[in-house]
């Protein structure tokens, strides 16, 4: 199979190494950034309003894929579905839930909300005529079904390669501490960190550490700077800053108001860290409670705190649990398997 992928920024690092594997399976792939493509309304960039599709009919000359994939709803996913290749569209997030956010937060003025809009009329789009969509885990999937019953849906897994994932030094924390790695881009997600100004306060003698930027950022910090036992670090280089973050850490906590398949809880595992993790979404789906890490449920700060301090109670028993969870991540969800399940997958689609 020849497939061509286009792809955001943010995750081309992850893209490059779905493109690796596939070809030790015998298939070849061409990776290019979507927007720099092919864009249009309402790109953040007027000039690009107006371009052609004349780089990407050049891209599908030249390299003559197969089939298209693409990780978000764009204009190169619009001029894919129109070339009559199979188009699979991966989808890493609860998109209809995330307009809704979006809706009552950052786009309520008429400019942003007509932006959100045209950007809602491109992702149904790619949605509706795709051949097949692939929502990140289980969880998504259900929802998937709930607005296109009559669509193909095949759950595919974000890959990692353990190998990528060991102990790096270079970072030099407080201990004992709890790490957060995690963005604040969606509300809906960021919102739940707030629980965390009752643990903070509750645990004096811990540090809580949190990697992350986004949109909301300012609406934790003024929840949660005001303790001296919190600590922002803003956005960490990828992945080796991120690497010596998660050696540092003694363990690591993932408060979300909703998430699909947060990569970062895949990387902690690795790490052999002990994971503490909101039991929403597709969470359930990465880690094994009471086995890798602890489950706990939204809103409740005090389960939080009696986890932390069980963790830490019990240098063993995290050491375990931190050992059991890079296992777990090895045998589940390491490219070699995730890129046989895509090709197995969509083979009759693509034939």
């Amino acid at each position: 199979m020849r497939l061509l992928i286009g792809g955001s920024p943010s995750k081309y690092f992850h893209l490059k190494e779905f493109g690796e594997s596939l070809t030790n399976f015998g298939s070849e792939y061409k990776l290019v950034l979507d927007t720099e493509i092919i864009d249009g309304f309402p790109s953040k960039k007027i000039q690009n309003w107006f371009q052609t599709r004349k780089k990407f009919n050049k891209i599908i000359d030249d390299f003559k894929p197969d089939a298209i994939f693409v990780d978000r709803q764009t204009h190169f996913g619009i001029a894919a579905i129109k070339t009559g290749l199979p188009l699979f569209v991966h989808l890493r997030g609860d998109y209809w839930s995330e307009f809704k956010w979006a809706r009552e937060t950052l786009y309520k003025g008429m400019i942003m909300r007509t932006v959100l809009n045209e950007k809602n009329k491109i992702a149904e789009r790619c949605f509706r005529e795709s051949s097949c969509i692939l929502p990140i885990c289980n969880y998504l999937n259900n929802i998937v079904s709930s607005h296109y019953p009559n669509k193909r849906v095949t759950t595919l897994y974000q890959g990692i390669d353990p190998d990528k994932w060991f102990k790096s030094d270079g970072m030099n924390l407080k201990h004992p501490c709890v790490g957060l790695l995690q963005s604040a881009n969606i509300w809906g997600k960021t919102k739940e960190m707030l629980t965390l100004e009752n643990v903070i306060k509750s645990l004096p003698n811990v540090t809580f550490y949190w990697a992350g930027d986004g949109p909301y950022k300012k609406e934790v910090l003024s929840s949660l700077d005001k303790f001296e036992n919190f600590i922002w670090l803003g956005q960490l280089e990828y992945p080796n800053v991120v690497r010596q973050f998660l050696s540092e850490i003694d363990i690591y906590a993932l408060i979300s108001g909703i998430d699909m398949s947060p990569l970062t809880l895949q990387e902690a595992q690795l790490m052999e860290k002990p994971v503490l993790a909101t039991n929403v979404g597709g969470i359930p789906e990465l880690t094994k409670d009471q086995d890798t890490g602890y489950l706990v449920e939204k809103g409740d700060s005090q389960n939080i705190i009696d986890k932390i301090l069980m963790l830490l109670d019990s240098p063993s028993k995290s050491k375990k649990m931190g050992i059991n969870g890079r296992n777990y991540v090895k045998q589940n969800f390491s490219w070699e398997i995730i890129t046989k399940n895509f090709l197995e997958s969509t083979s009759t689609i693509i034939n």
